[in-house]
């Protein structure tokens, strides 16, 4: 009763864990994490997260981002593979492919490259990305 810790209570922790990367902070390498990532300054490498990323308007990444959904707000140079939703904001650019399920997209925002809309397989990800940096 006292002191046990439940497997499930484990799993709901690494899902509410948000990596967060505010203004003014840049980082250089890949990242990867099970709960969201947000970033709100300069990430250079790719980003990989088994649920949320979001790129807040004073965000910038230089690579590519693997997720379940994606917000992007700011910019975004590389490619974007998303397994569910990407909404781009009216104020995010995109330069770079994308390929997800759903797409929405505001007035005003901007996109170079190629769109397509398929499911991402989740072993793509992990091939790309989870080997590198887990």
């Amino acid at each position: 009763m006292f002191g046990k810790k439940d497997a499930n209570q484990d799993k709901l922790a690494v899902q509410k864990a948000m990596t967060m990367i505010g203004q003014g902070t840049s980082v250089q390498g890949d990242m990867a994490s099970d709960g969201d990532i947000r970033v709100d300054g300069g990430v250079k490498g790719a980003l990989n997260s088994r649920s949320k990323i979001v790129v807040g308007n004073t965000g910038t990444v230089e690579g590519d981002l693997y997720c379940q959904n994606a917000t992007i707000e700011g910019r975004v140079k590389g490619n974007i593979h998303v397994q569910e939703l990407l909404i781009l904001s009216k104020t995010a650019f995109v330069d770079g492919d994308i390929l997800m399920k759903k797409l929405v997209v505001e007035e005003g925002a901007r996109f170079n490259g190629k769109c397509s809309m398929a499911a991402v397989s989740k072993s793509y990800e992990a091939d790309k990305t989870m080997a590198k940096v887990g």
